[in-house]
């Protein structure tokens, strides 16, 4: 598989919500609402904060071994994120240069603890939102915004966003394979580039209105339909209540520091 399609391939992503767990089975508004709150609680931290960060990770931890996800596909899923985090953050050291801590005699400036925030909140993010997809499956997950209120058109449009960007990536895996090919391996100047972006979105435009044609010629008049009927039950409570929790207790209070103090406690 070729980069370009690796990072646009969510069709394994899809293949992963068709599991039997019990995480798979419950209701996707249920499993929505816990991400969304994980992700306020992780991103409402100040700009320093590195150690509360850290005891976040045993939700998307927790969901990947509950629901026997393949980590290493989804490491590699997560650690998209990491170059973008890097260019967000890579500036800070430059602009707050005051020192905030102390280690041995190494000064670390304010610009390096933010930067690595934002690389922890990031990962933070990226995998509890793709844990969200493999657990669940897009096609529910907007099934479950529309239900809880978010405008229907909005919902279908991220769907299709979605369906989309996969085949964006696979008409872009057959030009890539095929340039591959009849170009012997030689690099491509800025110009042929171009042209080949020009003809990839040509060539997805295309496939696209074949799509929407089809989707017409079968009857789709914007509803959500098909997937398995769902209730909010005493499992989704539970669910929602046991992780909202958690997360409100690991943002309100100083837990790594209870942390900290119990092992010194018992080194002692």
């Amino acid at each position: 598989m070729t980069p370009v399609a690796g990072l646009l391939d969510f069709r394994r992503l899809d293949l992963l919500a068709t599991g039997d767990s019990a995480l798979h089975r419950l209701d996707a508004r249920a499993k929505v609402i816990v991400a969304l709150v994980f992700i306020v609680c992780a991103m409402s931290f100040d700009r320093y904060a590195v150690a509360p960060l850290i005891p976040f990770f045993v939700f998307p931890i927790a969901v990947i071994t509950a629901a026997r996800l393949p980590i290493t596909f989804l490491l590699r899923k997560v650690a998209l994120v990491l170059p973008v985090a890097l260019l967000i953050g890579l500036p800070n050291p430059w602009f707050d240069r005051e020192v905030q801590v102390l280690l041995g005699g190494l000064e670390i400036s304010g610009g390096w603890i933010s930067l690595l925030s934002i690389m922890l909140r990031s990962l933070l993010a990226a995998a509890a939102a793709i844990a969200l997809v493999a657990v669940t499956g897009f096609p529910a997950i907007c099934g479950a915004l529309d239900r809880m209120g978010m405008p229907r058109a909005l919902a279908v449009q991220l769907l299709f966003l979605y369906r989309y960007m996969t085949v964006l990536g696979e008409e872009a895996n057959r030009m890539t394979v095929a340039r591959e090919q009849r170009g012997g391996g030689r690099p491509l100047s800025i110009r042929l580039y171009g042209a080949l972006v020009g003809r990839l979105l040509l060539r997805t435009w295309d496939r696209a209105e074949r799509i929407y044609l089809a989707m017409c010629a079968r009857g789709f008049t914007g509803d959500f339909r098909g997937g398995q009927p769902s209730r909010l039950g005493r499992p989704e409570i539970a669910y929602v209540a046991g992780w909202c929790g958690l997360f409100l207790l690991l943002r309100t209070q100083a837990v790594t520091q209870w942390l900290g103090a119990a092992v010194l406690g018992v080194l002692r």
